[in-house]
């Protein structure tokens, strides 16, 4: 199986399965010398873990990081950082009844066809158990950003047919084409909302979507959503030309996540309604800095960012796994129907959060150390 690694001049190697014995990576080309803050790796990975009953899976995880190789007295050594968390909650006699059988819009009957041979076992491979080690690998990451005073921020504004704005929040939001994020404003503008991203450690979600979260249970039935991510502090000059533009690697670490059905930046789709004298970002000089004066390139022009905000969306289908019988077929095409039953989430958008932040923050870290950046 090949594919398992993501970046250039840091790269990601992830490796396990659902129920195997552990889920792990190895994170190549991190920089020597850099002190490591092994709490803020964990806090990084808590922020994944199951957040409530009414939405999240019942699979208890400790999902406590153990770092293999790449650190002396908590500095990194220039050396692959590996890394894994064990499987402790396994429970692979529970899908015994999906040996034979593809479960609809899931990877089994894709994977059963390139390869042959596919782990049942809640998926394999295909799990989103995989995403502890992007989380991992995205948090050393976020330690190179911070050290270029590059912030990642992101927020739910989206579950089902609801959408939403943290209600702590009491400043309007910037107007966009989407009705949110910083689309017009300069990157200076999105002080004015910072205090109203939702962290999955904290996540407070409105009380009807709560009640629909919670009728979607009673149901059987699931959600997706909508995560909204700023990052500020990006220099210009990041990026590639062509093939490694830095909104391709963005878009392509992000539907790389399960569930991931769309990726958008700056005015995105909404750009295709407005008049190009609509949509030019002019420039300005303000204090003998060059900046734009919109952002509908949601920062970045050409490929390269610009100095300005960069701002994205991802939009997550529903959950596959429902707690409902389902009309399937067998490996040899007989139809059957699987019973309801199995741990998943009803909507995996508040657990996807640091999810999206640490895939953000590894395209970021791989282009700053491709231009050699003093890290």
């Amino acid at each position: 199986m090949s594919g398992n690694s993501f970046g250039k001049a840091l790269v990601l190697t992830t490796f396990g399965e659902s129920h195997g014995k552990a889920v792990g990576g190895v994170l190549d080309g991190f920089p020597s010398n850099i002190e490591i803050d092994i709490d803020f790796i964990q806090s990084e990975l808590n922020r994944r873990k199951p957040l409530s009953a009414i939405f999240s899976t019942s699979r208890e995880e400790e999902d406590c990081v153990e770092i293999l190789s790449g650190l002396f007295e908590n500095k990194s050594t220039g050396a692959p950082i590996a890394f894994l968390v064990y499987n402790a909650d396994q429970r692979p006699i529970d899908y015994e009844y999906l040996k034979e059988a593809y479960r609809p819009s899931h990877a089994d009957f894709t994977y059963q066809q390139k390869y042959g041979h596919r782990d049942y076992r809640g998926g394999g491979r295909a799990s989103a158990r995989e995403t502890l080690a992007r989380v991992i690998g995205g948090a050393f990451s976020k330690i190179l950003l911070k050290r270029n005073d590059i912030t990642i921020q992101s927020w739910i504004s989206q579950i089902g047919p609801f959408q939403m704005r943290n209600p702590a929040c009491t400043s309007p939001p910037n107007p966009s084409p989407q009705g949110e994020g910083n689309i017009q404003h300069p990157a200076s503008n999105f002080q004015d909302t910072a205090s109203c991203i939702l962290h999955p450690a904290s996540v407070s979600l409105p009380a009807e979507v709560l009640d629909f979260l919670d009728q979607l249970k009673r149901d059987g039935d699931t959600a997706g959503g909508i995560i909204s991510c700023s990052v500020t502090g990006v220099p210009a000059g990041l990026g590639e030309p062509v093939f490694d533009k830095l909104q391709a690697d963005l878009a392509k670490a992000m539907l790389s996540i399960n569930t991931v059905k769309g990726f958008e930046y700056g005015s995105g789709f909404g750009s295709a309604s407005m008049k190009g004298s609509e949509h030019n970002d002019c420039f300005v000089s303000e204090k003998g800095k060059i900046k734009t004066l919109t952002n509908f390139s949601g920062g970045i022009q050409g490929g390269i960012s610009n100095g300005e905000e960069i701002f994205f969306r991802v939009a997550f289908k529903p959950v596959s796994s429902l707690m409902k019988e389902q009309e399937t077929v067998t490996t040899d095409g007989t139809p059957i129907r699987i019973p309801a039953k199995g741990r998943h989430d009803v909507c995996v958008v508040p657990r996807a959060l640091p999810i999206v932040e640490a895939m953000a923050a590894l395209v970021l870290a791989d282009h700053l150390l491709r231009m050699s950046y003093n890290l």
